[in-house]
């Protein structure tokens, strides 16, 4: 396969591609606004930045089906030619603190993709406080009485 820059594929599929969704603002001044639901996307933004699909080197955060959280890293190495495994998938099941360092090692201290880093830790955020709540261990919510009522 030929190896094809990743700012040519980003002006290739930047305005049409099946993974785009469009929300127009209410008004002029709001403008509108394009999120992509493609794979390796950490923002969910249509922009060259986060895109999945033009950059040879994406990370994302994905949910699994039995509530936990999957670390998604697209390889730019020998598996240019063969896309199932180009992808490289880390479960990361484990408490707050220690993903937050595995994020740090793939991402940064890896020197792939540190630019992403706050974007996938946020989505990581997300994606802790959905499966706790699907599994039912939320923490109550406080009742404001007021002032002088117990």
């Amino acid at each position: 396969m030929v190896h094809v820059p990743d700012s040519l594929v980003w002006e290739l599929t930047k305005k049409h591609t099946s993974f785009m969704n469009k929300k127009n603002g209410r008004t002029k001044r709001t403008g509108s606004v394009k999120f992509s639901v493609e794979k390796g996307n950490a923002k969910s933004l249509s922009l060259f930045k986060f895109s999945g699909l033009a950059n040879s080197k994406a990370v994302d955060v994905a949910c699994t089906a039995d509530n936990g959280a999957v670390l998604v890293t697209k390889t730019a190495s020998k598996a240019h030619s063969k896309p199932n495994k180009a992808i490289v998938s880390t479960p990361i099941n484990k408490n707050f603190r220690r993903v937050e360092s595995t994020i740090n090692k793939e991402t940064v201290l890896n020197f792939y993709r540190p630019d992403l880093k706050s974007a996938v830790l946020a989505k990581y955020t997300k994606v802790y406080q959905a499966n706790r709540r699907a599994k039912g261990i939320t923490k109550p919510v406080v009742i404001k009485k007021g002032r002088g009522k117990n």
